[in-house]
């Protein structure tokens, strides 16, 4: 797994990066396995969506709803889980959890978000957590995605016990921002353009009406924050100028990180194949969500627009999944622990999952009642990246999303609201939503049948408004 990679910059997706050739090594995991097309998020922030994957609940069932949010050992489960079907566990690289990541039995992680340059870990040893540490690099340095890719292939060599099966969890930091990529690639994309999305220029009716005040951005549309400031454009050059350039050095560095951690996956199967365990190895790649990547003058996540809900998801397994397996179902990452358990031949999955295995549609199996919505819910009010929070439904031809922008409960959300709004885009004619259809007359009814969904999904999944009357009130006003 990598942090905020978003699916339209690998290859495969056949986004407008994919002639870059920007991840030759996961294009051959999806050539030679499967690749989910509507994977997504159910809280598009690496806190809450790592917590998700390693319980298989949802935010609001797991407690971790911000990046406050931690998971103690006994919560592991997805660990806890593997070590007792026989399987020796590992974890390296990004944790993110704040706890001791004690449920496995070998750790080496991040402590945070790390460092991208000589990086310290945290690892499991005689002292106690957090202080038993391991630092890399020195005269030479050494970049995060290379010290993790050592790790893990070290952990594979060394590990105790080789009679048992294995399960590793290899967590890149890149390509998080601030993108900082190993020095070799400096020069990568220097004489390339990379290409635009129109909505970077247009943004059409999408979104609120208040459209600056809301979402950092690539231009300066956004004063407070945009990429120009991080990427350190000149602010004299016009609007457009600065867009231009704050935009190809964003794409650029974003990249060029992006190549470390592709090279880093195709160093670890080269390693399995040397060593004979490819073929009878699950290899599942995905990342903890998507990133806004200049699509309607966005940067960062946390958004339910679609380049940020939607994670990518590669699996290769020769002994039951078929090469160029492409799947359209809906799915998501409470789906991901029971997937992996599924896999390993657990029989009777933990009663707390809210998600279900994806093992029979990877094998091709016809799953007639499998879900047709994805649920998504953002707590962070206009934290960091001016977000108003929202929750929303995914189906597979619409999407509606109730931003309520308050800060509720959310540690770290600003506490001034904002104004309510509803946002409806129809996937199949707009599938770059660039319509905002909630108010339009020919779509009433269509409006009106989604809210209904989404509070039955709601009540499902069990993320229920009625303990917060202040969201209440809200939503008695505006629907």
């Amino acid at each position: 797994m990598s942090d905020d990679h978003a699916a339209h910059s690998i290859g495969a997706y056949g986004s407008r990066l994919a002639k870059l050739d920007p991840t030759p090594n996961l294009d051959r995991i999806a050539k030679e396995g499967a690749l989910l097309e509507n994977c997504f998020c159910t809280n598009s922030i690496c806190t809450p969506s790592r917590a998700t994957i390693i319980t298989g609940q949802y935010s609001h069932t797991n407690g971790v709803t911000t990046l406050n949010g931690s998971i103690e050992p006994a919560r592991q489960t997805l660990a806890l889980e593997m070590k007792a079907a026989g399987y020796e566990t590992a974890m390296v690289g990004k944790w993110h959890l704040k706890k001791e990541p004690a449920a496995f039995d070998y750790y080496c992680v991040l402590p945070g978000q790390g460092a991208y340059f000589n990086p310290t870990f945290r690892v499991r040893g005689k002292q106690e957590w957090p202080n038993n540490t391991r630092q890399f690099g020195g005269y030479d340095s050494i970049h995060s995605s290379d010290a993790i890719t050592k790790l893990s292939l070290e952990w594979l060599q060394k590990r105790k016990t080789k009679s048992k099966p294995f399960f590793l969890m290899h967590h890149y930091k890149a390509p998080h921002d601030n993108f900082e990529n190993a020095e070799r690639y400096d020069w990568l994309y220097n004489d390339v353009e990379i290409p635009e999305p129109a909505s970077l220029w247009d943004r059409g009716t999408h979104g609120p009406l208040e459209k600056e005040l809301f979402g950092t951005s690539v231009s300066p549309r956004n004063k407070r924050r945009n990429m120009g400031h991080h990427m350190f454009v000149d602010e004299s050059l016009s609007d457009e100028e600065y867009t231009r350039e704050s935009y190809q050095r964003y794409l650029k560095k974003f990249l060029r990180c992006v190549k470390g951690v592709d090279d880093g996956v195709g160093q670890v199967i080269e390693y399995l194949r040397e060593t004979g365990k490819l073929d009878n190895t699950l290899i599942v790649y995905t990342a903890d969500q998507g990133f806004m990547l200049g699509e309607h003058d966005y940067i960062d996540k946390r958004w339910m627009y679609e380049e940020s809900l939607r994670m990518p998801f590669l699996a290769r397994y020769p002994k039951s999944i078929k090469p160029g397996t492409r799947l359209k179902q809906i799915v998501n990452n409470v789906d991901f622990a029971p997937t992996l358990l599924d896999f390993a031949g657990v029989q009777q999955m933990p009663k707390q999952f809210q998600g279900r295995s994806l093992k029979p549609l990877l094998e091709g199996e016809d799953v007639a009642d499998w879900r047709d919505k994805s649920y998504y819910r953002y707590w962070m009010h206009m934290a960091h990246h001016d977000n108003p929070a929202h929750y929303g439904l995914r189906t597979q031809r619409y999407k509606l999303i109730f931003f309520y922008g308050l800060p509720l409960d959310a540690p770290g959300a600003v506490n001034e609201p904002t104004p309510a709004h509803w946002e409806l885009y129809d996937l199949e004619n707009d599938p770059h939503e660039m319509k905002n259809l909630a108010e339009t007359p020919e779509y009433e009814s269509i409006l009106v049948s989604l809210k209904k969904e989404l509070l039955a999904e709601k009540k499902r999944v069990g993320d229920l408004d009625e303990k917060y009357p202040a969201l209440m009130d809200v939503r008695q006003q505006a629907w």
